[in-house]
């Protein structure tokens, strides 16, 4: 099993569109890219730590791609907005691509130049690439969050 952490907005709908990946084994929503320890939902949406709301995604590598995971990261979101997605406003909602190692360094920046080079986008994308620190597993309730509370959604 490999590992990906992607940060695109609202993590309940970002987890749904990964679980819908063919070769995903299981997607946790949490927090990544801050500075405070263990934090809550209710510090990272007040802004105070830093972190974005994301996912980790473990995946089969014979069955699924990272490239692949990368093509579904940037269709699950508009990557040209910066610290938001849709209604959601502040930097825990920002796109964000947090790489475990230099391979998915390399393939996430060429993917990167690829969308921006595709025409689809008429704004500059705003996607950070980063390295993967800590990932704090957010509460409980937030985990499988649209099949919990019975989401429907078509992404």
């Amino acid at each position: 099993m490999a590992t990906a952490t992607f940060a695109a907005g609202c993590f309940w709908h970002v987890e749904h569109a990964f679980r819908e990946v063919p070769g995903v084994t299981d997607v946790e929503v949490g927090y990544t890219g801050g500075h405070a320890a263990e934090p809550t939902y209710r510090q990272v949406c007040a802004g105070d730590t830093g972190h974005a709301e994301a996912v980790r995604v473990e995946y089969d590598s014979a069955r699924v791609t990272y490239d692949d995971l990368l093509t579904a990261f940037w269709q699950c979101h508009d990557p040209t907005q910066v610290n938001r997605q849709g209604p959601d406003v502040g930097s825990q909602y920002r796109s964000a691509i947090f790489v475990h190692d230099e391979d998915q360094r390399s393939r996430a920046e060429a993917a990167k130049r690829d969308e921006e080079w595709s025409g689809r986008h008429k704004r500059p994308i705003a996607t950070e690439i980063v390295s993967a620190g800590t990932f704090w597993r957010a509460e409980e309730y937030h985990q499988r969050y649209f099949a919990k509370n019975g989401v429907v959604c078509g992404v």
